[in-house]
């Protein structure tokens, strides 16, 4: 998921632009239901690896099996993930993301001090996300064919009023989308799995006044 102020919706970016798929705007019920650093972190290895048993995540996130299988029971609760039916046992449940992009749109939440707290999670263990894909990346061993292919970069020297910063994220999503291949689309032989993060956002000027 992400997240910009408004008009702008905060697209769930970890599964990328949706292909004909179903949309929900978060509401505060739903937004506390997530905003919680293990939960995130769960939701977060859903998307990006698949489905998974409490055993498998707890095995990697390095947590107690039933403080993990009380979390993802509290993420199936809030409508972010379900049980995938038809494979493991009673003892041995496999959980997937619900195959929905979630929208959230701080401004609604802007006048109800009850879910301040949980927009500070979500948007601290947000960005700590980003950050951690990042540094895999860079700490990680990839041949020169992929080191070329990926960039992390930053341009500094524009100078955007909200309208032409809104244009420049709308653009770069239709960018994204345009090669966002269809869910039934093979893959290239070579294809593996590619993260796209966009921060794009104003900065207050620090001059010497």
């Amino acid at each position: 998921m992400s997240a910009q102020p408004e008009p702008a919706p905060e697209h769930d970016s970890a599964t990328g632009p949706a292909h004909s798929r179903p949309a929900r705007r978060l509401d505060a019920r739903s937004l506390r239901g997530l905003a919680h650093p293990l939960r995130m972190r769960i939701f977060e290895l859903l998307t990006l690896d698949g489905p998974a048993t409490s055993a498998r995540l707890s095995e990697r996130l390095g947590e107690n099996t039933g403080t993990v299988s009380w979390h993802l029971r509290h993420l199936a609760e809030h409508g972010f993930i379900e049980e995938e039916t038809g494979r493991g046992t009673k003892r041995e449940r496999w959980w997937k993301r619900v195959d929905v992009t979630n929208d959230l749109h701080t401004a609604d939440f802007h006048d109800d001090p009850d879910s301040r707290g949980a927009l500070s999670v979500y948007l601290h263990e947000l960005v700590q996300q980003y950050f951690n894909r990042v540094t895999d990346y860079v700490a990680e061993d990839w041949d020169q064919t992929w080191r070329q292919a990926g960039t992390v970069a930053d341009w500094h020297d524009l100078r955007l009023s909200p309208a032409q910063l809104k244009a420049l994220n709308a653009e770069l999503f239709e960018v994204v989308a345009r090669h966002t291949p269809a869910p039934d689309a093979e893959a290239a032989p070579d294809a593996l799995p590619v993260v796209v993060q966009l921060q794009s956002f104003p900065r207050r000027e620090r001059g010497d006044a």
